[in-house]
């Protein structure tokens, strides 16, 4: 009795283990565009339509510039810029990774 009950319960871990990843799905919005302007935790870009947008950091938002971790501060205007928030929530970012015009040429002469 107790193997079976101990095999139940080994099953109905491992179902919940295996099926988690499937149920958390994606939950954010990737913004792409320019840099404008940075002033304290916020970063104001324009989308790829031209218009601008601002975005407050999240506490614990990740910032890149060339794939390397780097502040707010390091971003100068006219980069390229890719803003990860929630679908919620569009003015808050949880991830900024931005390109200098050097990188984003490089990929593009590396790229067939």
């Amino acid at each position: 009795m107790h193997r079976v009950l101990a095999l139940c319960l080994a099953v109905l871990a491992m179902a919940a283990f295996l099926t988690a990843p499937a149920l958390a799905e994606d939950k954010t919005e990737t913004h792409q565009g320019k840099v404008v302007s940075v002033k304290g935790n916020q970063l104001t870009m324009t989308d790829q339509a031209g218009k601008e947008v601002t975005h407050t950091l999240a506490a614990d938002a990740k910032i890149t510039r060339d794939g390397k971790p780097c502040t707010l501060a390091d971003l100068q205007p006219g980069m390229t810029v890719r803003v990860i928030t929630p679908q919620d929530n569009r003015e808050t970012a949880l991830r900024v990774e931005a390109q200098t015009q050097q990188a984003a040429a490089g990929q593009e002469q590396a790229q067939p």
